[in-house]
């Protein structure tokens, strides 16, 4: 979850949020050259003290400027159109789950099994533990399988809500009318915490998700007692 202070990204629960972060440092990396290079030519020019008046045109110059943010483009681009179309890959989900935004909740519903549905409301103040998170904690965690291929089917009941888990790389928009679906994949175990990332009225702050992945032996019996 994120802490205070943290600058980067959370710790990474699917293949690809660490793709994610490989390509935020590897962008940051290209955007730091830039600006120490631009630095480097600005306190260049202005400490020197050659000036050419009869100066009209620096054709090598000039296609030198044009060509090499083409090609510094092109190493952003290319990883980023890779990683686009594996975000948007579903691969032959498992184990599907629907989520409905309400105002202010979330229910959820396993389609693949026969009546496992429930709702999840965060935890007031003042009966939380001593040991939960604050404006975090729910009193139906989501549990989820980890190995294995999730579809996340998202819609809302009333007003656009946006279902996100930021250490997995999911963020989707909750629409009234329309099920909007990703799918993600989690390869340790742990507990992860999310929010409504979509302002949707004066309880917004109050709707969290809290994903719990466990072994998939433990999920079976979990979904067995809903």
């Amino acid at each position: 979850m994120a802490t205070w202070m943290n600058l980067n990204s959370q710790d990474s629960i699917s293949p690809l949020m660490e793709q994610l972060t490989f390509f935020h440092d590897h962008t940051m990396m290209i955007l730091t050259i830039i600006t120490l290079i631009v630095i480097y030519i600005m306190m260049s020019m202005m400490m020197n003290k050659y000036i050419n008046r009869l100066l009209l045109e620096g054709q090598m110059i000039e296609l030198i400027w044009t060509i090499s943010p083409a090609i510094t483009l092109i190493f952003i681009a290319l990883p980023s159109l890779q990683l686009l179309y594996l975000l948007d890959e579903i691969n032959m989900p498992l184990v599907s789950v629907k989520s409905m935004g309400h105002q202010w909740y979330w229910s959820y519903e396993f389609s693949d099994f026969k009546k496992a549905e429930f709702d999840s409301y965060m935890i007031p103040v003042n009966e939380q533990k001593s040991s939960s998170f604050r404006l975090l904690e729910v009193d139906n965690r989501l549990a989820l399988p980890i190995y294995t291929q999730i579809r996340m089917m998202v819609s809302s009941s009333d007003v656009i809500h946006s279902w996100t888990i930021p250490s997995s790389s999911v963020k989707i928009d909750a629409t009234p009318g329309r099920l909007n679906q990703t799918t993600f994949f989690m390869n340790r175990i742990g507990l992860f915490f999310g929010q409504c990332s979509e302002i949707c009225g004066m309880n917004h702050s109050f709707m969290p998700i809290v994903v719990e992945s466990i072994l998939p032996k433990y999920f079976i019996e979990w979904v067995k007692n809903i």
